[in-house]
C-alpha cells in the first residue's frame, strides 16, 4: 500500500485504530538504529501525541489523581524495628 493511499485512509478510522497504526509506525522506527535527529523528533512527536489519551481526564493513568491531596501513612512516625520502643 502506497502512503497517499494509507494517508487517505486514515480519516475513516477511529481514533483507537489510528492510534494501534500509530503506535505499530513507531515501534518499527524504533527498530531502525540509525535515524536522524529530524528523524528523531518526528518519532518523538508522534509519540507525544500517541499518549495524549493517557493523560486525557478519566483515563487509567490519572485515576489515582483522585487521591491527590489527601494524607497518607506516615510510616516514620512508628518504630518497627523494635516493638518494645
Amino acid at each position: 500500500m502506497e502512503t497517499a493511499a494509507i494517508l487517505q485512509m486514515l480519516p475513516s478510522l477511529t481514533i483507537d485504530q489510528r492510534l494501534a497504526i500509530a503506535d505499530a509506525a513507531l515501534r518499527l522506527v524504533h527498530q531502525e538504529q540509525y535515524l536522524t535527529k529530524d528523524q528523531r523528533r518526528q518519532q518523538m512527536a508522534i509519540a507525544a501525541m500517541s499518549a495524549i489519551n493517557d493523560y486525557a481526564p478519566g483515563s487509567e493513568l490519572t485515576a489515582l489523581t483522585c487521591l491527590d491531596g489527601e494524607d497518607f501513612y506516615d510510616s516514620s512516625a512508628n518504630d518497627f524495628t523494635n516493638p518494645n520502643a
